[in-house]
């Protein structure tokens, strides 16, 4: 079994180009699946489509939510075909195996006042203060992963252009622009912020953590919930994503636009925020017509 893992690890990683979280998952999921079938006396050849069906329906009896036993599904459709390309098993069972829809849950979308709010909130007179302030502004300017910004480098921002180089899922990249109050608080990073952090070992990493070494995305998010939790609205680095987003369409942007600049392979990810959108409009609608 460890051996088999390993290699459906490296299959993941180097010729699918997933993410380290990505591979993570996928792992865990197939090797719940295997002890799954071990516990029942069958070995990896002989897992078939009723077994792969109990397995799933073992996880939502437990309450696993409908995207987590999506995923799963996705993870034994994923590791039956490649078992099938390495002679682990006969064929494959998992081709007839179906997905739950899950549920549309609409993502927390600051207002562009909450938004500023928070940045505002940052006491930015010291190093980490125009670290966090630079934080705040690089997500919502340019919707970008909290996992993106804390392995950016300092060779991937042009501030000519005020473009930034970002690494995304799969390893694929792609530049994203960030406006004037984001490029104001870069400067002052640079100039006074990152000089008074950065040690030798800092290497190239554009944001530190206060022993100098790149900073971690557990207190970027901190970083995000401590100042929006003081605008009035505590929420994650995600959120900044989402109302960037939202943002843009609302402002008039191309949604194949918006897909560019977020890194969604699939447009169908970015037209969620059309939804959010709509669902804004319907509610000051409902607060404001008088035959709501």
């Amino acid at each position: 079994m460890t051996d088999a893992l390993m290699a459906f690890a490296e299959h993941l990683g180097f010729e699918k180009g997933h993410s380290k979280h990505t591979v993570r998952a996928y792992v865990g999921d197939i090797r719940g699946l295997i002890s799954f079938a071990g516990a029942r006396g069958v070995e990896i050849g002989d897992i078939d489509l009723p077994l792969l069906r109990a397995w799933l329906a073992e996880h939502a009896r437990r309450g696993d939510a409908r995207t987590t036993i999506a995923r799963q599904v996705s993870s034994a459709k994923t590791f039956c075909a490649w078992a099938v390309r390495q002679g682990l098993l006969p064929t494959d069972p998992a081709q007839r195996l179906q997905a739950p829809k899950a549920h549309r849950v609409l993502p927390t979308v600051l207002a562009p006042q909450q938004a500023a709010a928070a940045v505002d909130a940052i006491d930015d007179d010291a190093p980490v203060g125009l670290r966090d302030r630079l934080i705040l502004e690089l997500l919502y300017a340019s919707g970008i992963r909290v996992g993106e910004l804390c392995g950016l480098d300092l060779g991937d921002v042009d501030t000519d252009r005020r473009v930034i180089r970002v690494v995304g899922k799969g390893d694929k990249e792609r530049a994203v622009p960030y406006g004037g109050p984001a490029a104001t608080a870069l400067d002052r990073w640079l100039s006074k912020g990152r000089p008074a952090l950065a040690t030798p070992a800092s290497g190239e990493a554009l944001l530190l953590g206060v022993k100098g070494g790149r900073l971690d995305q557990r207190m970027a998010r901190t970083v995000v919930h401590r100042a929006t939790e003081a605008a009035g609205q505590p929420v994650g680095p995600h959120a900044l994503r989402h109302s960037a987003a939202t943002h843009l369409l609302e402002g008039g942007a191309d949604l194949r636009v918006v897909q560019e600049l977020l890194g969604h392979s699939s447009l169908a990810t970015t037209q969620l925020y059309t939804h959010v959108s709509v669902e804004r409009l319907r509610a000051v609608h409902q607060q404001a017509h008088p035959r709501a």
